[in-house]
């Protein structure tokens, strides 16, 4: 029964459901890595208006280095976007099911990396604290690329701006009072979407408390549990493509051998 419903949340066939819930899962994940990156290196890490607008500002300055260093931000950011695109349309072209749970996988194994070397990070802050921010950059941009493609662009995880945007026009129709009822002009709030990004928003936050706390009191281990999670939701379809494919090996080695 698990096993299925993880496949149904990281599979290549996709329902509404299945895409909200891994909307929620993979928002949870975002927060606490937001967080916990801000209390490891004091900067959010998935805050690309911030980075840009850094960028922006410290070129007006003349502050260079800092300039420099928020556009290395961004770009680090775009290229997990990219990746994720390149693994989704590399295992299409292999007709795997697997497709979103690679990059989820990837993922995982970055936040490992990360809960790793973060027990150097207080002794060698000036080198690895800039590598942190890249790292959790790409984290960020993978993520978020995984759940576009996912849903069609319809739920991000780490884009509150325009989820509460969003949140914010569906609660003025719902608050609007139509007083004559004329088809054309009569406002009906979009119920699933104000629900929808209400437990986003929700599962953002939860998980910036969750990720807070974890690296309060376990430090640089709590990227472990996180990273635990996400395979945890990719492993699934990846399984199931290692059994067709142990399978077609074997019944082209039967027959080879005959």
């Amino acid at each position: 029964m698990l096993l299925r419903y993880l496949n149904r949340l990281s599979g290549g066939r996709r329902t509404e459901s299945a895409d909200r819930h891994l909307g929620y899962f993979l928002a949870f994940i975002a927060g606490a890595v937001n967080a916990g990156g801000f209390l490891a290196i004091g900067q959010y890490t998935s805050h690309i208006t911030g980075i840009v607008s850094s960028l922006a500002d410290n070129l007006a300055l003349g502050e260079i280095t800092v300039a420099m260093a928020a556009l290395t931000a961004w770009i680090a950011f775009v290229a997990g976007a990219a990746t994720t695109a390149i693994l989704i349309n590399l295992a299409r072209r292999q007709h795997l099911r697997s497709e979103f749970a690679l990059s989820l996988l990837v993922e995982a194994v970055l936040l490992l990396f990360f809960g790793i070397t973060g027990a150097y990070l207080t002794h060698l802050h000036e080198f690895l604290a800039p590598v942190t921010i890249l790292l959790l950059c790409f984290i960020m941009g993978l993520q978020n690329a995984i759940i576009t493609k996912v849903s069609g662009a319809v739920i991000r995880t780490t884009h509150l701006t325009g989820m509460t945007t969003d949140l914010g026009i569906e609660l003025g129709k719902l608050l609007y009072a139509n007083r004559l009822v004329i088809p054309p002009l009569t406002v009906r709030a979009n119920r699933t979407k104000l629900a929808l990004h209400s437990r986003l928003i929700g599962s953002f936050l939860v998980g910036g408390v969750a990720g807070a706390l974890g690296f309060k009191h376990l430090g640089y281990s709590a990227a472990f549990l996180l990273s635990a999670l996400l395979v945890l939701l990719a492993v699934a379809p990846i399984w199931l493509d290692i059994k067709i494919r142990w399978k077609l090996h074997a019944r082209k080695n039967r027959r080879k051998a005959r």
